[in-house]
């Protein structure tokens, strides 16, 4: 090989090198550190055999039922064990049930536990216990440096890890009997925190439901049913936005806000959006002849995939729209901003655009759209008690995130403590 080549084959194995070695001595895997009595450090090919996946012939494996079941890589994983997606006839590579399967080739590191014998392609790799170790207990302890062995991933079209690489990895070894303890212990705290996890989740999918709900309340009630219904077009300024200037010298040094549909994704749904992502400078609003829209303007996605999210936004501040988004600037004698955004967040706009191939909305077909619009003073009791419930939901959606996010990260601080042999 010219010496150039050499020279990067050497660089690319010393990167490795170091990788491994930032994983054999992380806070967790420090083979120089004092383990509890009984363990030893060893490496995973000391208990364990490698069996690298190589895909059999084309014409042998099939969708269709019939000899051994088939995985190519991380998309055949289900929650713990693989799915069935293929069947292969003339199995080249093996994995017995308990083996675990490691994903080798891009994404670097998932695993599963194969609960049943199958046919491994090169996308994976089976590691199958000896004597001397417990599948479930390796399991759960690669689980732990999952994504230490994925930073081992090298190659110059996708990340790849080698049989090399997996035999080389150390881990820390109790006795069989405390291995099966261990994992035994780890299977049951690792249920509590699932329940623990659907139970949250619920909740969280209860909170984001609340504020549909309560708009239902107020907008398909009998009262609702008596108040005139007028279209927008008639208690609002429909406009769009103009053209996004081309050019990052009319962003250079920008000063005003420039809202575009990405903006709108980042809030979903508010009341005051007053961050946008970009700002345009005097150069891009001379040149450009850009359309300001002013704070208490009701924005929405007017062309493309967006108009499927039904975001919605009142500006906090005074802005210039891209023409992507629509723009409703409510007649203060007739109509309250806050009202005509609560009133459009019950409206979904894919049932008023037209080109299913890429979804559109005419500003004449959202002039016509029409609006509860009972009096002024009833609309401002209204969206004052409706904004105190948006608030609280907020409030609650966040308090609930907090707990997914804590339960979420549960389950590495068990694994952690179990192989510092503290569980």
């Amino acid at each position: 090989a010219p010496n150039g080549h050499k020279r990067q084959l050497r660089c690319n194995n010393d990167a490795k090198d170091a990788k491994m070695s930032q994983i054999n001595n992380s806070e967790l895997q420090t083979p120089n550190s004092a383990l509890p009595p009984g363990w030893r450090w060893v490496r995973l090919g000391e208990v364990c055999e490698l069996i690298m996946g190589q895909s059999p012939p084309g014409t042998t494996y099939t969708d269709k039922p019939g000899g051994l079941p088939f995985f190519q890589g991380k998309a055949d994983f289900g929650e713990y064990f693989p799915k069935v997606r293929a069947w292969c006839t003339q199995p080249i590579k093996i994995a017995e049930e308990g083996d675990i399967l490691i994903s080798v080739r891009a994404p670097v590191g998932p695993m599963n536990m194969s609960s049943l014998k199958c046919c491994v392609g090169r996308g994976l790799a089976a590691i199958r216990c000896r004597d001397n170790a417990i599948n479930w207990y390796i399991f759960w302890y690669l689980r732990c440096i999952e994504k230490q062995i994925a930073s081992l991933g090298s190659g110059s079209t996708f990340d790849a890890i080698t049989r090399g690489d997996l035999i080389g990895l150390e881990l820390p070894l109790p006795s069989i009997e405390e291995q099966k303890r261990i994992a035994v212990k780890i299977q049951e705290l690792i249920q509590e925190v699932e329940r623990a996890r659907t139970a949250c989740e619920k909740q969280l999918e209860a909170a984001k439901a609340l504020p549909a709900a309560y708009l239902r309340q107020v907008l398909e009630s009998e009262e609702a049913k008596k108040w005139e219904r007028k279209r927008l077009g008639e208690v609002c300024e429909v406009f769009s936005g103009t053209s996004a200037p081309q050019g990052k010298q009319y962003f250079e040094d920008g000063i005003f806000p420039f809202v575009r549909v990405q903006d709108l994704g980042h809030y979903g749904r508010t009341i005051s959006l007053t961050e946008t992502f970009d700002k345009v400078n005097k150069k891009a609003v001379s040149e450009s002849k850009l359309k300001l829209a002013k704070s208490g303007t009701i924005l929405f996605p007017k062309s493309g995939a967006a108009i499927l999210t039904n975001s919605r936004a009142i500006l906090g501040i005074d802005a210039y729209v891209v023409s992507h988004l629509a723009a409703l600037y409510p007649k203060i004698d007739l109509a309250l901003t806050e009202w005509v955004y609560f009133c459009l967040c019950q409206v979904d706009m894919v049932e008023y655009s037209e080109n299913p191939g890429y979804p559109s909305l005419k500003l004449s077909v959202i002039a016509k759209i029409s609006i509860p619009l009972p009096p002024i003073s009833e609309q401002q009791r209204i969206a004052t008690d409706l904004k105190e419930k948006m608030a609280q939901v907020e409030k609650l959606r966040a308090s609930i995130e907090n707990q997914l996010e804590a339960i979420n990260a549960l389950p590495q601080a068990i694994l952690r403590k179990a192989f510092r042999g503290e569980l």
